[in-house]
Order: C-alpha cells, then sequence, then structure tokens
C-alpha cells in the first residue's frame, strides 16, 4: 500500500501502539487517507482549508462512493486533523462541518402479487386455529389491505372510544368497511378496509378476549384493537418478528417487514389502476391536499379505484 505524508504515519502508528486499533481498522483508515490526498491534487496538508474537503467529497461522490462510505472516510480525516491541527497551530480542523451527501432511502422492494398472495394465504400452512394466528392474519390483511405504516396499524383501537383520561386517535369503523387513522403530522385520514381484510378481523374480534386482562392493564390496553400475549397494546417489535415469521414458513425467498406490504400495496394499485394521486391518498402522503380525507365524496371516489384495482378487495357485492 502507498506510503503516506509523515504526519498521516505517525497518527496511524499512534491509533496501532496506544489505542489498539484492530488492523483491519487501521487499514481501512490508511485507504481513506490515502484518497484525501489524492483528491486534494498533492496540496500540503496544513494548507487544505474546508473548501478543499468538500471539493473532495463532492469529486468522490461523482466516482460512485456511497454516502455512507464518504461519511466513514470523513471521520477518519476528521479525527486526523483534530490530533494533527493542535500540534502545527493550525487555527481550525478543515473536517469541522463537512458532511457527506445523504444517502437515497430506499424502500423495501415490493412482493410480487403472487408472493403476497401466498402470504397472506398462509401457502403450505394449516389456517389460523388460535387467537393469536388469527390477531397475525387480521394485522397482515390490514397492513396490506389499507397501507398502513407500522405505527399506525399498532395504534388502531376498536372503536372510537372516549373516557376521562384517553381518547382514542386511530380506530376501526367495521360498519363502514374502513380504518379511521392518524398518520404523521397530525393529519387524519379514512383507510379501506378490503373483504379479506374484514373477514380475518371479524375472526380475531370474537377471539380478542382470549387475549384479554381482566382487569384491563389500563385504558390504553382496553381500547387496542391489536394485543399482545400480556393483554397490552401490541408492540410493533411483535408485528416485525411474527410477520418475518410468516414470510420464512410460506417459503418466500426474501425478508417481509410490515413496510413491505405498505410498499406491496402502493405498487400493486398503480399497477393496475395507474391512479398515483389515489394511491397518495390511500397511503396518506404529506404532499396531499389535508381537505379531501375529510370529505366523504372524495373517500368515495378512493373507495372506488381501490374496489376496482387492489388484488384481495373484493368488496362488492356479487349479482
Amino acid at each position: 500500500m502507498s506510503a503516506l505524508p509523515q504526519p498521516m504515519e505517525q497518527w496511524l502508528d499512534l491509533l496501532g501502539s496506544q489505542r489498539r486499533y484492530s488492523p483491519h481498522t487501521l487499514a481501512g483508515y490508511r485507504r481513506d487517507l490515502l484518497l484525501l490526498c489524492s483528491t486534494t491534487g498533492g496540496r500540503p496538508l496544513e494548507h487544505l482549508a474546508q473548501g478543499h474537503i468538500r471539493q473532495a467529497v463532492a469529486k468522490l461522490h461523482a466516482t460512485g462512493h456511497h454516502p455512507r462510505s464518504l461519511a466513514r472516510m470523513l471521520s477518519a480525516w476528521r479525527g486526523f486533523y483534530a490530533w494533527w491541527a493542535p500540534r502545527i497551530g493550525l487555527a481550525a480542523n478543515p473536517v469541522t462541518g463537512v458532511r457527506a451527501p445523504k444517502a437515497a432511502r430506499s424502500l423495501p422492494k415490493a412482493l410480487s402479487v403472487d408472493q403476497t398472495q401466498s402470504l397472506l394465504d398462509r401457502s403450505g400452512m394449516p389456517a389460523p386455529a388460535n387467537a393469536v394466528q388469527w390477531r397475525d392474519q387480521a394485522m397482515f390483511e390490514v397492513l396490506y389491505s389499507s397501507g398502513l405504516r407500522l405505527s399506525e396499524l399498532v395504534s388502531l383501537d376498536v372503536r372510537h372510544t372516549r373516557q376521562p383520561g384517553y381518547e382514542s386517535q386511530s380506530w376501526l369503523d367495521l360498519e363502514n368497511g374502513e380504518a379511521i387513522v392518524l398518520g404523521k403530522g397530525n393529519k387524519t385520514r379514512s383507510a379501506p378496509l378490503g373483504r379479506k381484510a374484514i373477514e380475518a378481523l371479524k375472526q380475531w374480534l370474537a377471539l380478542r378476549s382470549e387475549l384479554k386482562r381482566s382487569p384491563p392493564v389500563d385504558a390504553d390496553s382496553e381500547a387496542a384493537l391489536f394485543l399482545g400475549v400480556r393483554g397490552a397494546r401490541i408492540s410493533p417489535r411483535v408485528v416485525q418478528k411474527q410477520l418475518a415469521d410468516l414470510a420464512v414458513k410460506a417459503g418466500l425467498p426474501v425478508h417481509v417487514h410490515p413496510h413491505s406490504l405498505r410498499h406491496s400495496f402502493a405498487s400493486h394499485l398503480l399497477q393496475s389502476a395507474q391512479d398515483l394521486r389515489a394511491v397518495q391518498e390511500l397511503l396518506g402522503h404529506a404532499n396531499i391536499s389535508t381537505t379531501q380525507i375529510y370529505t366523504r365524496l372524495d373517500f368515495q371516489h378512493l373507495a372506488q379505484a381501490y374496489d376496482q384495482a387492489h388484488p384481495r378487495a373484493g368488496r362488492k357485492p356479487e349479482s
């Protein structure tokens, strides 16, 4: 590996001898420091300013270095200058305040329609047979049926409840086949429930008392739609684990996270309906006019697009 300027070699020696950094970590730091030297045109280290550091980051980003790699490089460069700058009287650390570009947020890969059907139909497994299995079936059907976020799912109450010290923020409205959800930005929306989701919810509600505590844990647990085995509102972590376990049992070749079902919901509707605005509203995205979610007329329009396109909707009565 190429030699570094003496100050950098001294810093790496210090990390190895006094701070006991591993050879693997030191090799990574060496590569990062070499990149700094090669992208700053051989300019003396003491003459590098913040502008030079920013230019180096931009060059590396343009040549394909990932934002996470750039963040690691900046950490190494910053650490070197934090040690070296005071020793030679530099006024400031030139890396301070320089940040790597933000990494693009990647969505979980959508399942295919066949994979989703296999998961929700419990391919190769018997039908749900107890309260926990029907709870899980109802949760996963609702996630895919309505495109809810995980936090929105666990926040659902059986019905709207208002009593001293407690009022529902999100709740089920089975009579109208929808869930009223308080989403991001404290914005309320109506999320439609397909026939499969409604059927699973009815099965779960018939067995919900088996997981209830008597007396209830608290008002929140008493109102919660989905309960854990100890009688309290189910936690997001349990939902994640139960879904991942079911995906393995169903033989899916990918890890399935609750947001995967939300992403699949959107992808499958767009493939069929090609109505981006309707899908955005159903997902509750912030860039959709908030007034439309409060009008029944608009919700009926969205529900119509949903009924026509969603693979598991089937909410229209057969003639």
